[in-house]
Formats: structure tokens, C-alpha cells, sequence
């Protein structure tokens, strides 16, 4: 293709990205990191009324942001536009995107580099595999074992693997072996842009358990309150009476 008409196509489609920020309020990038493409393909296709996903070359990301002069503090996206991505347009609340997205990850095997999504514990007991070579690389990651009934048994539960390292190429092909998932595959919002406001990954991650709990305590705490200085409330009136 003729220099002048790879100009022509890299200009339209930083305008296509352009017109993109403009349409919706809330601009995603989300890290690719250990996405299988199926799963990708799932998350468009589960997601296609709400959300508009695109991977896009972050050089012309980031040639459509310093083009665009409308939206307020969209340049501190910038920092943000590393490493390979997928980049999410929506009208959503960014903190509903960011659940969705936690919802659709799924546990899968390891390859060799992947960062454990948990502490891996592999647990005692027999493993179905028959004694060989087996052994030799079961002890090589740390997994004490012992022959009984033709199998090989691991002897007690056994820590191979913290979360948030990495997994050695050996220890990925044990735990394929074993069954063990150790990965999470799936989105990670990296940050999104609101309108405006930057809200990084960290922020974007609600626990909501912990949430509902604290809502609870809350609430409990109230009602107490309410009942021993005798304010009444809709809640408390029965009790008080």
C-alpha cells in the first residue's frame, strides 16, 4: 500500500476514534492480559447493547486524545495507554462496567509466565497418576509424595505458588496434570474516564459483600442507638411500645 494511503487510513481512523470518545460518556481500557480470544469474542457479543469494545493501536489512542480538545482532562488517560489493550465505550456507570466485567472471568489453566490469580494450595491426597517420571517432577515444585496402590499420592496440603507471582513453566504443566486452574482470564479495567474524572483500576474494585455487610452493621448500629435514647422511628416503634 503506497505510504500516502497508509497516511490516509491511520488519519480515519483516529477519527473514527475521536468521534467514539465524543459518543459515549465513559471511555474504558481494559488490560488483554491473559485473554483467550473465545473469551473475548464473549464478552462482545454478551455485552454488545451496553458496551462498544475495541482493540485499538495506543499510538493512535493516543493521537485521537491530544486531537480532542472537548472533553476535560481526557489527556490524563495518557499515562494509562500501555502494554496491549482493549479499549471500552459506554454510557454505563464505570463501576457497573467494572463488575460486569469481573463477573465474566473465568479460571483457567496456567502457561508458563502467568500470574497466579490465588494462593495455590494442592491438596493431600491421591492423585490418579501412576509412578514414573511423575515423581521426580512432582518434588522439583515442592510436592512431597508417596506410592500407594499403583498411584502417586500427595502427602499433606502444600503451598506451590503465592498469589501474584509467576508460574514457573514447570509448575504450569503440574498443575495442568492435577486439574488445578490457578489463572483468572477475563478483563481488567485498568482505569476508566468519567465525564471528566479519572477512576483507576484500584478504585474501581468493590467488594460487594464486604459492602453489604458494612451497610448492615450500619443499619444495626442505628436501630441500637435509636432504641436506647427511645427515638422513635417506623422501625422501632413496635419495640419502644
Amino acid at each position: 500500500m503506497p505510504s500516502q494511503q497508509v497516511l490516509q487510513k491511520k488519519i480515519s481512523e483516529v477519527e473514527e476514534i475521536a468521534e467514539l470518545i465524543m459518543q459515549y460518556k465513559v471511555v474504558g481500557i481494559a488490560n488483554l492480559q491473559n485473554v483467550r480470544a473465545a473469551q473475548l469474542q464473549g464478552f462482545k457479543k454478551n455485552l454488545a447493547d451496553k458496551v462498544f469494545m475495541r482493540v485499538i493501536k495506543n499510538t493512535l489512542m493516543k493521537r485521537a486524545i491530544e486531537n480532542l480538545n472537548k472533553r476535560p482532562k481526557l489527556k490524563n488517560l495518557m499515562e494509562y495507554i500501555q502494554q496491549s489493550n482493549i479499549y471500552l465505550f459506554t454510557d454505563l456507570n464505570p463501576f457497573k462496567l467494572a463488575l460486569l466485567l469481573e463477573k465474566g472471568k473465568v479460571k483457567t489453566t496456567a502457561r508458563p509466565g502467568d500470574i497466579a490469580a490465588f494462593d495455590v494450595i494442592v491438596p493431600a491426597g491421591n492423585t490418579g497418576l501412576p509412578p514414573g517420571p511423575i515423581i521426580s517432577q512432582f518434588n522439583a515444585v515442592g510436592l512431597p509424595t508417596r506410592i500407594e496402590s499403583g498411584s502417586v499420592w500427595i502427602t499433606k496440603d502444600t503451598l506451590v505458588v503465592k498469589k501474584g507471582e509467576i508460574i514457573s513453566e514447570k509448575l504450569a504443566s503440574i498443575l495442568s496434570k492435577l486439574g488445578i486452574k490457578p489463572v483468572e482470564a477475563g478483563l481488567t479495567m485498568k482505569v476508566a474516564y468519567d465525564d471528566g474524572l479519572i477512576i483507576t483500576g484500584e478504585q474501581l474494585r468493590i467488594d460487594l459483600d464486604e459492602i453489604r455487610q458494612s451497610v448492615e452493621n450500619a443499619y444495626a448500629d442505628a436501630f441500637a442507638l435509636s432504641l436506647s435514647i427511645a427515638y422513635p422511628t417506623i422501625e422501632n416503634i413496635k419495640m419502644l411500645l
